[in-house]
């Protein structure tokens, strides 16, 4: 019997007909929108699926046919997994293996549960610092936490993207100017 298990981290982008990134999906349905001509595939994947009839390459890009509107969150979810991806699973203070979040001012003290004040922290920092700030034991953040920005985190929130989907997701990096 065939391994029919989708791959780790399969999925399929979704572009909206004016080719804005609107969401993930699984391999599987983005076969499904292809097949019923809701989509049409924009960039295969690796692999092919099969039918009894047909072949079809794995979707890895797909663009809806019709426009569809979509009323947008205008803020990132906050989680402990998107957390960590914010801050590389590193923590904060020294830079160690992020196994835990912290708060920077304290929710014992009135700190607020918000991207600006929460950030990955090693077991050893979190249960040194306690419930100081990092001024009162004269750390320093290697850098300030901010709620995450731009099409890549609204659309894939903590979820690493494949490298196809970077020409629709503004990941491409800045290519350095010639002198």
């Amino acid at each position: 019997m065939p391994d029919i298990r989708p791959a780790v981290g399969s999925g399929a982008l979704v572009l909206n007909a004016t080719y804005e990134p609107l969401c993930v999906v699984s391999v599987r349905r983005a076969a499904i929108l292809v097949l019923s001509a809701k989509a049409v595939c924009v960039a295969d994947g690796e692999g092919m699926l099969h039918s009894a009839r047909n072949a079809l390459p794995v979707p890895s890009v797909v663009r809806l046919t019709r426009y569809v509107r979509v009323p947008y969150r205008t803020h990132v979810g906050l989680s402990r997994r998107a957390i960590f991806a914010r801050d590389g699973w590193r923590c904060a203070y020294c830079r160690g293996p992020a196994e835990t979040i912290d708060h920077v001012f304290p929710r014992s003290r009135g700190g607020r549960h918000a991207w600006e004040n929460v950030v990955a922290a090693c077991a050893r920092c979190n249960h040194t610092k306690g419930d100081k700030t990092p001024a009162e034991l004269g750390w320093r953040l290697h850098n300030l936490p901010a709620a995450p920005k731009g099409t890549a985190w609204r659309v894939l929130g903590h979820r690493a993207p494949d490298p196809r989907w970077a020409d629709w997701l503004d990941l491409r990096e800045p290519e350095p100017e010639a002198a």
